[in-house]
């Protein structure tokens, strides 16, 4: 799965309830729940381990200890355009915890770099003791 792909989400994972919202709406606010809160039980999606480790450590606070993603969306006024915000932002996340980081390869300097780099310093160290005070012998 490349990261332009977007995630699509099981229905039978998902769980969507509406909320009272804050923000912009006047006294429209008070009286419609607008905000949506989706849960999407994990376990449910039939994830890799090592795609379900990433997706852990991605949502952080957002998830659950029995393994249940919390988003809450109440940017927008309707509930459909927070329905679809909070959708959208699940799956970049699923998306995301399907890329796998390039490993890092250890190397070592060169036997030429590391005698380049005790010439260097010698160098440098004969330079610095020309500037110290001439004792008298």
């Amino acid at each position: 799965m490349s990261s332009t792909d977007p995630y699509s989400l099981p229905e039978e994972a998902l769980e969507e309830r509406f909320i009272a919202s804050s923000g912009p709406g006047g006294q429209n606010v008070n009286k419609v729940a607008t905000a949506v809160q989706l849960r999407c039980a994990v376990f449910k999606l039939g994830l890799a381990p090592d795609v379900y480790a990433r997706l852990k450590t991605l949502a952080g606070s957002r998830m659950t200890s029995d393994g249940v993603i919390v988003i809450t969306a109440r940017t927008y006024r309707t509930q459909d355009a927070n329905r679809e915000d909070a959708r959208a932002r699940l799956a970049e996340l699923i998306a995301k915890a399907h890329i796998r980081q390039a490993k890092r390869v250890k190397t070592k300097p060169s036997r030429a770099a590391k005698a380049k780099r005790v010439d260097e310093k010698k160098s440098r160290a004969t330079i610095k003791q020309g500037r110290s005070k001439i004792r008298p012998e």
